[in-house]
């Protein structure tokens, strides 16, 4: 099973203890911040957190504070996390490198949590929180320098279903097996990283990090098709079958291997999710032509035969049913 859902509240805290509480909590979190009540005589703080394979999702209530993560404190590697916040109640003022940004219900900002910056709300504040390792996002093409930080939008498009989508995986989190929760990380990320690639802030089209981003997604988005490989592939991205060996090969991987990893973990969590289908059924609506070469693979990758999986979810779902 994936996290369970944690909590860390300062009710009936001395105001000394709140301070403390806090700054243990954040440092549990991603890294250590200086914490300022603001004057006020208590810091009345909640953070409900969990964490779906590598990703950490929080949702986090506060009365007024700020937050500083100075340059006395910037180490190397010490905070290597991207955060993508959803301001959801309240105002907050995010600066970092002399940027100043105000955050609104419905802003999103994404930031480098390594780059010295502050956040200050001067009244209860709520906001949902992604805090996502830079090498999830280097694995995807994304430059693993430092990246500038980012505001749009989460009222509309790709921002709102990523909110969305953030929701409902906090809520179902306890639920999710270990190898489902790769799978809706992987998608969340994929999701989250939508608005940042539309704003054109993450990377250059025309670059290597770009071209094996869209290689991705054009995978992912194809993975049914039986028939997809990397002539297809190169075709639609308008590059060379030996420039896209390349771009994967700097990964570690092959475009074959990627493809058909994607559709086995694709294929156990439909095994998971849905006791009513075959496993053939299973197999060959994710691009697989033989349940034999199917079973073969699958046991290789996962260490466990298909069948096993479909014979316990059955059983799952027979003693619900009874």
């Amino acid at each position: 099973m994936s996290d369970t859902i944690h909590t860390l509240s300062t009710t009936g805290m001395t105001p000394k203890r709140q301070i403390q509480s806090w700054i243990d909590g954040l440092t549990s979190l991603c890294g250590h911040f200086d914490v300022d009540p603001l004057e006020a005589s208590s810091l009345e703080g909640r953070i409900d957190y969990t964490t779906v394979s590598r990703l950490k999702l929080c949702q986090i209530e506060v009365s007024q504070h700020r937050i500083a993560h100075t340059m006395a404190r910037a180490k190397a590697n010490e905070h290597p996390y991207i955060k993508i916040h959803f301001q959801t109640y309240g105002v907050s003022y995010f600066e970092q490198e002399g940027r100043h940004i105000e955050l609104n219900p419905g802003d999103i900002i994404a930031y480098d949590v390594s780059c010295p910056h502050s956040i200050i709300s001067p009244a209860f504040t709520r906001h949902d929180v992604v805090i996502v390792p830079k090498a999830l996002l280097r694995d995807r093409g994304f430059p693993s320098q430092r990246m500038p930080a980012c505001k749009l939008s989460a009222k509309t498009g790709t921002g709102r279903i990523a909110h969305d989508f953030v929701h409902a995986t906090f809520d179902e989190a306890a639920k999710l097996s270990a190898n489902s929760a790769v799978g809706v990380a992987d998608s969340l990320i994929d999701l989250l990283l939508l608005p940042l690639r539309e704003a054109d802030t993450m990377f250059d089209r025309v670059g290597p990090e770009a071209m094996y981003v869209r290689a991705q997604f054009f995978i992912r988005e194809h993975l049914r098709d039986p028939d997809l490989c990397i002539d297809q592939i190169s075709a639609e991205l308008g590059c060379s079958k030996r420039y896209l060996h390349m771009l994967f090969s700097e990964r570690g991987t092959t475009v074959s291997d990627y493809i058909w990893q994607a559709r086995l973990q694709n294929c156990r969590q439909e095994l998971e999710a849905h006791a009513g289908k075959t496993i053939t059924d299973v197999a060959f609506s994710w691009g697989f032509s033989s349940s034999s070469h199917f079973s073969r693979v699958f046991r290789k990758y996962f260490g466990v035969v298909p069948s096993s999986i479909h014979k316990a979810q059955q059983g799952t779902v027979s003693s619900e049913e009874h």
